[in-house]
């Protein structure tokens, strides 16, 4: 754990459900006394819906009942676990728990953010750029194999996964 603290990188932790996986990144956080986010990964869960939503059910509800400011889209915009991270002022902890559970190529579909940790809102053109690195904690209860980071997605990382331990 100091090893990913130090290089800033995130750290993949595999085990049995119930070994105290998430609790470590509890604990990591009350130790260095930075905040904690915990992103929980379900089967429906999307790589996207970690940095951002866009609400366009709410703007059309509030173009057509006049309940909002349509004009401005960035109040529909809504900072998912990943998100909030890379735009908070101070370092945190963000916990992504249960990795495993998604589909397939969620895991790759992150290997750009987090080793960029940065990204853009299409809909707004806006970048997000983690001020402070936050400190990454992924856990995975080895229900499936965690797939080989794509060339795309690897191509901009160094030759070790930031994913792997």
């Amino acid at each position: 754990m100091n090893c990913a603290v130090a290089l800033e990188r995130p750290l993949l932790i595999k085990g049995e459900p119930g070994t105290g996986k998430t609790l470590l990144a509890r604990h990591v956080a009350e130790g260095l006394a930075m905040p904690m986010l915990a992103w929980h990964i379900k089967s429906t869960s999307k790589a996207a819906d970690g940095l951002y939503v866009y609400d366009t059910v709410q703007r059309l509800n509030d173009s057509r009942f006049g309940g909002g400011d349509v004009s401005d889209i960035n109040h529909y915009i809504k900072l998912g676990p990943l998100g909030q991270a890379f735009a908070a002022t101070e370092r945190q902890v963000l916990l992504i728990d249960e990795i495993d559970k998604a589909d397939l190529e969620f895991p790759n579909d992150l290997l750009r953010e987090l080793d960029e940790m940065r990204f853009t809102i299409i809909e707004t053109g806006a970048e997000i750029v983690a001020q402070k690195r936050p400190v990454v904690v992924i856990t995975s209860n080895n229900e499936k194999e965690l797939p080989t980071p794509s060339c795309a997605a690897a191509s901009s990382t160094s030759s070790s996964s930031p994913m792997r331990h």
